[in-house]
């Protein structure tokens, strides 16, 4: 049976339609598979490297809080908020394509500047405190990123597992069956051609 919505093909011409048909649809399924396995590849590296900054993120934050409490019990609440600089830290995605799929790739991360004018950590717990924290906003930023990166990666997979799934499935052999059934019709007709001229040159007739 055609697929819906098109005429039904016959005769040497639909043979040849449905030939280029079918081998069109082959080929893109296969180069859809070979996406496929690309984005799925790189899903999965991302999201190695989420897992990786997020064990970095939770080991720093800890020790970040760690020294935080040592460095306000040392030198109180008051030390604390006049540690801190003014600046801010500077994050900067960077972005790649993969297949048409555009994903964050990673942060080029600025730490803040303290000017020569602003106070340092009073003790050395505060100023062990504040690289931790730097370190663990680091791994956060990070870990947004390649969780990102994964979700975005993830969605194409499927969708394109979705039309490998249909082209293998429904299309080609719907096509396949088409052509066989067009092919069976083609030879027919050829035999059939084939005994008329042997009748006709038989009885010399037209």
């Amino acid at each position: 049976m055609s697929p819906r919505g098109r005429r039904a093909t016959t005769g040497r011409a639909g043979r040849l339609r449905l030939r280029r048909s079918l081998a069109t649809a082959v080929r893109g399924a296969d180069l859809l598979e070979r996406k496929l396995r690309l984005l799925v590849g790189r899903e999965h590296t991302a999201r190695q490297a989420a897992e990786d900054a997020d064990r970095v993120w939770r080991r720093t934050l800890a020790e970040a809080e760690t020294w935080l409490v040592r460095g306000v019990l040392l030198g109180g609440e008051r030390a604390l908020a006049e540690a801190a600089p003014a600046d801010r830290a500077r994050v900067d995605v960077r972005w790649a394509a993969l297949m048409g799929v555009r994903h964050p790739v990673s942060v080029d991360w600025s730490d803040p500047v303290r000017s020569p004018a602003e106070p340092t950590p009073s003790n050395t717990a505060l100023a062990h405190a504040e690289t931790a924290y730097r370190a663990a906003a680091r791994a956060a930023a990070e870990l947004a990123t390649h969780r990102a990166a994964a979700g975005l990666l993830a969605a194409e997979a499927e969708r394109t597992r979705q039309r490998v799934r249909a082209l293998r499935r429904h299309w080609i052999p719907r096509l396949r069956d088409e052509l066989a059934a067009v092919e069976l019709a083609v030879e027919e007709a050829e035999r059939q051609e084939a005994v008329r001229r042997r009748w006709a040159a038989t009885h010399g007739g037209p």
